[in-house]
């Protein structure tokens, strides 16, 4: 069996409460992955051409307030 499919198998044994911990705790983990990961991104200048092109989107007016 993999990993997987024992964790599969390990969630779907969780009553509702340890379910709903289960939930708020990897929400959290998947949260911090995800903020590593960008900071790495931003880091590496992989999102420079994005910022590039939406500053010349809002110098040229084509932006609209939220």
């Amino acid at each position: 069996m993999s990993n997987l499919q024992e964790i599969e198998s390990a969630i779907g044994k969780l009553s509702a409460n340890e379910l709903a911990a289960f939930r708020v705790w990897f929400a959290e983990f998947d949260a911090k992955i995800w903020d590593r990961q960008f900071e790495e991104d931003v880091a590496a200048g992989r999102l420079d051409n994005l910022a590039q092109r939406a500053l010349q989107h809002l110098r040229e007016g084509r932006c609209t307030d939220l």
